[in-house]
């Protein structure tokens, strides 16, 4: 694959500046991971969910132009958050961190979601009633 690189790359007055798509996807699944209510990455290909600290970029699509990107995300969300709110801040977070982060202008960046994550609310719920059983002041194993 690291003879396939896609790059965009700015002609300067020192000499050339060449981004990898690689680079513009790691920028994206970082911004996207950022954002409240993101439980983690798909892999792009569907099916697979990828963990917040592993191969998050995975989950990403990006197609560059000449100055500009598109970005597809693959998105796994939290239950219970509000997916049209949290799908709009990933793509704010997303576009800003890109074109700050690059010069280059986004395009679109649209957010696929793929899955919902129960972790946290079954995690809570478990906490929850390990510390409602209380035995002489000791907790239940």
């Amino acid at each position: 694959m690291a003879e396939n690189k896609e790059y965009i790359s700015r002609e300067e007055e020192l000499g050339n500046i060449n981004i990898s798509e690689e680079v513009l996807s790691a920028i994206a699944a970082a911004a996207a991971l950022e954002v409240e209510g993101i439980a983690g990455m798909c892999s792009v290909s569907g099916g697979s969910i990828l963990s917040k600290k592993s191969s998050a970029t995975k989950g990403v699509k990006v197609e560059v132009g000449t100055e500009e990107v598109n970005v597809d995300l693959y998105m796994v969300i939290e239950y219970g958050q509000p997916i049209q709110k949290v799908a709009q801040d990933v793509q704010e977070n997303v576009r800003r961190a890109i074109e700050s982060m690059t010069g280059l202008h986004v395009v679109k960046v649209d957010v696929h979601v793929q899955a919902v994550s129960f972790e946290k609310e079954n995690s809570a719920l478990s906490a929850g009633a390990k510390n409602a059983v209380l035995e002489g002041g000791e907790p239940v194993e």
